[in-house]
């Protein structure tokens, strides 16, 4: 049995469900399962949640976070960019682009709002919340706040960047959390996804799974 859902006060936030990061692309930034998820947050959809707010990584084609830009870098290297350190990806989620659009699949007749992150060229966003240097808030929590969201329910790709990050942020912006794991892809190994979800929850976040939303 899940946590019973309010119409005002619960929101789902599905993170970054787009075709950059899935064989429909095909993939830029290849995330395994992630194309599998969709169903999945669309049988939530289907339930008794209200509404959804959805991200999408909208990046500049020069994105200092892309590999490209750094010569002699190959994507996954870590570099320091001046808000810190920086993983580097494959070009990925460029504005405008097909693979930078929502999945075609994703229903959204509860989508509320899309939010899109990463388009300042100079630092990356992770999180739904604030972007990577820590400092520069997107005005989520400011609007959930606004329409009356308490409680958020958080899915989509990927773990354990930019879903965990956002949810790492929720919690400290005051909003009670949970993750439904079996709706997010994950990329990376085991011990990186673990380590996550053990700090996760020592900072509260709850773990929950599609079928107890339904």
């Amino acid at each position: 049995m899940g946590p019973a859902l309010h119409p005002e006060r619960d929101l789902l936030l599905v993170v970054d469900p787009q075709p950059t990061f899935m064989a429909l692309c095909p993939a830029e930034l290849p995330v395994p399962g992630a194309e599998a998820v969709i169903p999945v947050i669309n049988r939530i959809l289907a339930g008794p949640i209200a509404r959804a707010v959805v991200t999408q990584d909208w990046h500049h084609p020069q994105h200092l976070s892309f590999a490209s830009q750094h010569p002699g870098r190959a994507p996954l290297e870590q570099v320091e960019l001046p808000y810190g350190p920086q993983t580097l990806w494959p070009d990925h989620g460029v504005r405008a682009t097909p693979g930078a659009a929502i999945h075609p699949a994703l229903d959204q007749a509860k989508v509320v709002l899309v939010l899109r992150k990463g388009f300042r060229r100079t630092i990356d966003s992770y999180s739904a919340f604030r972007e990577n240097d820590r400092a520069t808030g997107t005005g989520l929590a400011e609007w959930l706040r606004a329409v009356g969201v308490r409680r958020l329910f958080i899915a989509g790709i990927t773990r354990p960047y930019c879903v965990d990050w956002t949810a790492e942020d929720a919690l400290a912006a005051g909003f009670e959390t949970w993750l439904v794991e079996d709706a997010c892809a994950r990329l990376g190994p085991d011990a990186l996804l673990a380590a996550s979800r053990a700090r996760l929850a020592a900072a509260g976040l709850r773990f929950t799974r599609a079928d107890d939303l339904i």
